[in-house]
């Protein structure tokens, strides 16, 4: 435990909000935990930066709750869902799309594309107007 320098006095979590810790993890951000404790944000990091144990059940929370989106991801991409299987590939088998632009002309030459600019009427109003 670390001393307390003067100031506020250092909040400590129970034994039953640290396992709390770990269940809300899996579903809510610190500034919520930190809300649902009646604690700031700030004080809540705190405590994860000072208390090896509520660190660790945050972050055994947060495994849990990605391990179980990615088992739902992996079935679904095994199941044909083709969106599931690709975004798995991107993140984490290195999978990329790339785009190319064909800029040559049908003659396959490179010349630029030249964009002639015209003046509006003076009454540019019966341009738009319909008839």
């Amino acid at each position: 435990m670390e001393e307390n320098k003067g100031g506020r006095p250092l909040i400590e979590l129970t034994a039953e909000q640290i396992t709390e810790v770990g269940a809300l993890a899996s579903y809510l951000n610190q500034e919520q935990i930190a809300d649902y404790l009646g604690i700031s944000r700030r004080a809540f990091i705190d405590i994860l930066n000072r208390d090896d144990e509520v660190f660790a059940q945050y972050k055994k929370g947060k495994s849990k709750a990605i391990a179980s989106v990615a088992g739902n991801l992996i079935a679904q991409a095994e199941n044909g869902n083709a969106a599931a299987a690709i975004f798995y590939l991107k993140t984490q088998a290195g999978w990329t799309e790339k785009q190319t632009i064909d800029l040559s002309n049908t003659d396959g030459t490179l010349q630029p594309t030249t964009i002639q600019l015209v003046a509006m009427p003076e009454d540019h109003t019966s341009v738009h107007s319909e008839h």
